[in-house]
Parts: C-alpha cells; structure tokens; sequence
C-alpha cells in the first residue's frame, strides 16, 4: 500500500511538473505552440533538470544553506527550460508546426494514402495496357510526329480514359473542347467518348429515393418506371407520373458514385500540382486552375441541387426573352435533393434521332430553329449571364410541336457584366471585321502577361478574320480552335468561364448542324453581334444607358465641390499632405519579411557559431556525469544550432526552382 502512494505521489508530481514547465515555456516563447510540442518539451526539462541541478550543486550538498538551494534549484529550473526551449526552436526548424498530421489524421491520411497508392496502380496498369507506359517515364517523351501516329495515339488515350471510369471519362470530354491544348486528331478521339454505364439495380434505386423522400417511392409518385431511360456514369434517368396526371422524368445519382469521383479528383488535383511545379510547360498551361476548374464542375454535376437552381435560372431567362422555339423542363423544387432531380418530361426526340421530324418542319422552319438556339445562346451569354456549356446533339431535344428542348444543365457557364460586354464588343468588330477592335476586345477578357506585342496579335486576328469570317464559311469550330491556338501561342491564357463560352459555340456547331444542315454560323453569330450593337447604340437604350451612368455619377459630383474646396483650404493654410503607404502590396511585404528574416537567420547563426566557439575554449565547466561536462556540451549545442540557421539561409542563396 505505501509503494502504491509513493508512485502515485510521483506520477502526481511528474504531472504537474511537466505541466508547470509546458506554461512557463509556452509563456516564454510568447507564440502558440502546439500541445503535443509543448508536452514533449517539458518532459525534456523534466529530464534534464536533475542531471544540472546535480552538476551546479558542490560535492557536499548539506554544506549549502536554504537560501542557496533555492538558487541552484532555480538556476537548474531556467536552465532545463531553456534547454528545452532551444529543443523546440530547433523542432520548429527542422519540423514546421502544421507539418505533421495529429494521430486521427495520420490514421485517416494512412487509409486515403493506401487507397491513391491502389488507384495509382490501377491507373498505371491501364496506361501501360493501352500503350501509353512512355509518358509515365520521368524524362520527357517524343510525341507523335505523323497525323496518324497522333490519331493512333488518340484512340489508346480515349480507350484509357474509358476503363478509367467516370472521373477520366468527363475529364476527356472536357479535354476534346481544349483544342488549344491538344492537336485536332486527339480532340477528334476524345470527342467519341461517350459517358454511359450499367443501369443500377431497382433495388439501390429505390433505396435511394426513399431515404431522400422519407417515404416509399409509391407513395410519392403514381407511377414509376423501374427500367431507365438512360444510364450514365453519375445518374441514371427514370420516366414517372406524379398524382395529379404529370408525366416527369426522375433523374437519381449512382449510390458510391460521389466517393469515387472525390478519391480519383484527389489524384488529378495532386498530379496537376506536381507538373506545374516540376515541368516548363505546366506553369504556362496552368494546370492547376484547370485541374480546380475540372474538380469544380464535376462536384457540381454530382449536386442535382445546382442543376435544378440552374433549370429556374435559364427558364427564366427564357421567359424575359423573345420566343424563339426554344424550352427547358420544369424543375419540382419539393421533389428534388442533392441526390434526385425531378423534371416535367419534354415529348420529343433526341436530336440525333429526329432526322423524320425535322424533315416534316420544312426548310424554313429548320433554318429558324436553328437561328432561334443560336439567338437564345446569344441572349444566355451577353444579357443574362448564365448558359448552357455543351449542347451537344444529345442534350438538345425535338419536341412533338416542332419545338427545341435543352437537357442536362447540371453544368453552366457564368459571365460577369464587364465579360458579358467584352464578348459583345468582340461579336461586334467581328461584325465589321475590325482586326484592332476585335484585338481590343480579346485583351479584355484573357488573361494578359506583363508583355504583349498587339501590333502582331492584330495581324494574327486579322489574317483568321479574312480565313473565317468571309461569307459562306461554315467552320465554326476550326475557327475557336484558331483563335485559341493564336491566343496561347501570344501568352494570353482564356479564363475557364471564357473558355466555356467558346467550347459553348464549338460544341453548338454540331447540333446546328443537325437542325439545319448548312447553317452557318459564323454569319449568323456576326450579324447577330453588329444588330446587337447597332440596338445597343439606337434612342431608346442609349438613353436609358446614359440615364444609369448619370444615376451613377450623381453622388460623386455631388461630393466634388466640397471635396475641392477641401482641397484648396488645405493648401491655402498648408495643411496639405501626400500619405503614401510603403509596402501597401503583398507581394513586397513578403519579399522585405523574407529578407529580413534571412538577415536575422544570418546574424542569429553567426552569433550561435561565435558563442559555441567560446564556450568550446573556457574550461570544462560543471561535470554532468563523470566523463561528460556542461560548456562543451552547451557549446557543442550552440555549434549545432548556428550551423543548421546558417544552412536555411545557404540553401534559399543557392537552391534553383
């Protein structure tokens, strides 16, 4: 029982001691440090305090009075706090706070770390598979030098992204709209992908409506239809009726899919990191901000929540625009959840199928169906800001009513007022075929570097002006791709909401086609733009114009005098003073804070380096045991402390990215 209370006594005792030293050195360091640190270090002062109490204290303790003992005691205190202190800087040095994930992150990075490792294999597996294992080497490989070496090569990386599974699949379908990235053989490949899948049992199905709904699907609907409409890689599509007679289509997202696609982003967001920071041509592409821009739109697409805001959206920015044959399907606000979209179902047939129905319209009415969508795209891009990125025959429908209906806007382009009227300027000068002001207009709206040579950039527009623009040409889609080649080859990057207008009008080409076969594009879109323009410009909006930009000048020129004669009093009576703020930017506060810091890294490691030689030349000092004593230990301490500060400073002097 007594040893019982002697190694509580103890454990109580080393507990607040460890605890005593963790807040007397968190105080003294005067920065938040973490609790396992802080722990760690007073457990070394804890340690290391006996041994200095032992070797400050003479050979006959008894022979000191208590005053004295109090002092070595408290010596022996600052010196193990100290020691650890030091311990904790270095720790900070070598081992930055943050760096190192507490144990519930360690346990969950291990599990996620051994499933990328798993995925990684069956990526590299696949590569290899398909032929495509020379651009897993670490030096660069040869790319194809032959039209039909670079179709070759398309048709492996297509079949690659295929068995990839839904993640590669969309992000090939994202990458045949990037014809500035990607020669025209392998965007043609990647064109062909089609995103489908194994329907999902009914059972898992009705699972998931279930739980989503909070009760049977029966109860909910008057009839379903347990066999899809359509499977895809994210959803799959049921026809149902709802209690009151409505025909809808119930669209119910993949269970497990939002897992897979988080755990394969995951390795892309990782992977375009790792190339941007290692390669010469991943920093100009940007893949990062492609990679995050990727990541963003396919986290939307697996939300139906977004996809039914986005069917509101456009259904009322078709309401406020002129009729022109063009719908979308009602969204049931009540109905739908992250998890399951329910739409009035459109009567119609998909595009690609419609051939007998449009030919049954007559070529007039064909040929206004086609200039309504182009039109209602138009007015998506330029007045409302929100538009529909990839109508592709298969989400463009043909109603029974000669109608057009656009499906699958679980993804949408955005544009802000300044880019909306950017881009109506540019569909203007291409109307008058201005190479200068179409120049102007792209400058607006691209990602511009530091240096441009405009005089050039307009020869180059220019030169497409005359080879696309001329009428009768109908190659819509060969003229973004140009454009956008230009675009990159001058340094100009495309924001992604710029680029999904472009792929938009690409993409829109081939449903154009279908409709009306012939259509041209390019003329339509540039006499849209310069009637766009000239009604921009006529009495009625151009007073309202002027009428909003006066409302906006009225505060400040109601301010101006006062201001002025502010101004004038000042520097009557010499009060007048000009403030500027030295390092008002970020970027020249950082490079000043890392100098600084380099310099004091610098002055701390050589004053370090001066102290241990010191302590190296006095005597041995007090012993710590029998062989080992204090000032060589602290000097050789101190050496070790100077030499690594002085390292962090050599290796930023001569380390090149």
């Amino acid at each position: 029982m007594e040893t019982a209370v002697t190694v509580l006594a103890f454990l109580a005792t080393m507990v607040v001691s460890v605890l005593l030293f963790a807040a007397v050195i968190r105080r003294l360091l005067g920065v938040r440090v973490g609790p396992v640190r802080t722990l760690l270090a007073a457990l070394l002062a804890v340690f290391v305090a006996a041994p200095v109490l032992q070797a400050l204290a003479p050979p006959d303790p008894t022979s000191l009075n208590a005053g004295e003992l109090v002092l070595i005691g408290l010596v022996a205190v600052v010196i193990s706090a100290l020691l650890a202190m030091a311990a904790l800087v270095i720790l900070e040095v070598l081992l930055p706070t943050g760096s190192m994930p507490g144990p519930v992150e360690l346990w969950r990075g291990t599990r996620r770390r051994v499933g990328r490792t798993r995925r990684y294999a069956t990526i590299v597996r696949i590569a290899l598979r398909h032929g495509l294992g020379r651009f897993l080497r670490g030096r660069p490989a040869p790319g194809p030098s032959s039209a039909a070496a670079r179709r070759q090569l398309g048709r492996s990386l297509r079949a690659a992204l295929d068995e990839g599974g839904i993640t590669f699949v969309k992000l090939g379908q994202l990458l045949a709209t990037r014809r500035d990235l990607l020669p025209a053989e392998i965007v043609d490949e990647l064109t062909a992908l089609q995103d489908r899948a194994a329907p999902v049992a009914w059972a898992e199905v009705s699972a998931v409506l279930a739980a989503d709904f909070g009760r049977p699907v029966e109860e909910v609907f008057a009839a379903f239809d347990h066999e899809p409409l359509a499977a895809a890689s994210v959803a799959q599509v049921h026809a149902a009726r709802l209690a009151d007679g409505t025909d809808v289509v119930v669209k119910v997202r993949r269970p497990g899919v939002a897992a897979i696609v988080e755990r394969d982003v995951d390795i892309l967001l990782r992977l375009a990191g790792t190339l941007e920071e290692r390669t010469s041509w991943g920093r100009p592409l940007g893949l990062r901000a492609l990679a995050t821009g990727f990541a963003a739109a396919l986290h939307e697409e697996l939300d139906f929540t977004i996809e039914r805001d986005n069917l509101q959206s456009m259904a009322a920015a078709l309401a406020d625009s002129p009729d022109r044959g063009v719908l979308v399907p009602t969204a049931y606000a009540s109905l739908s959840s992250e998890r399951v979209l329910v739409m009035a179902r459109l009567d119609g047939t998909p595009l690609g199928a419609a051939t007998a129905v449009l030919d049954g319209l007559g070529e007039d009415r064909r040929a206004e169906l086609a200039g309504g969508l182009v039109d209602t795209m138009l007015d998506q891009v330029l007045v409302h800001g929100i538009f529909h990125v990839d109508l592709h025959p298969g989400n463009v429908l043909v109603t029974a009513d000669g109608r057009l209906g656009l499906l699958d806007l679980g993804s949408v382009g955005r544009l802000d007022a300044a880019t909306r009227d950017a881009i109506g300027q540019l569909l203007a000068a291409l109307g008058r075929r201005d190479s200068v002001a179409v120049s102007d207009a792209l400058l607006q709206v691209v990602d511009r570097p530091a240096e441009v040579d405009e005089r050039e950039l307009q020869r180059a527009i220019g030169a497409l002006i005359v080879r696309y623009a001329a009428p009768g040409t109908t190659a819509g889609a060969a003229a973004v791709a140009a454009l956008l080649r230009t675009l990159a080859a001058y340094g100009l990057g495309v924001p992604p909401a710029v680029a999904a207008v472009f792929r938009a009008f690409a993409t829109l080409e081939g449903a154009l086609g279908l409709v009306r076969p012939g259509f041209d594009l390019i003329t339509h879109a540039r006499a849209a733009g310069t009637r766009r323009f000239a009604e921009a410009l006529g009495p009625d909006r151009l007073r309202g114009s002027l009428e909003d930009e006066l409302a906006a000048l009225l505060p400040v020129l109601r301010r101006l005098p006062r201001r002025i004669d502010r101004l004038g009093d000042a520097l009557e009576h010499g009060r007048l003073r000009v403030n500027v703020r030295l390092f008002a930017d970020d970027q020249d506060r950082r490079l000043v804070t890392d100098l600084l810091h380099r310099a004091l890294l610098t002055v701390i490691g050589s004053a370090a380096a001066l102290v241990a030689v010191l302590l190296l030349r006095t005597g041995d000092g007090p012993r710590l045991s029998g062989t080992v004593e204090l000032f060589p230990l602290l000097g050789y301490f101190v050496l070790i402390v100077g030499v690594v500060l002085i390292l962090r400073v050599l290796v930023v002097i001569f380390r090149r990215d």
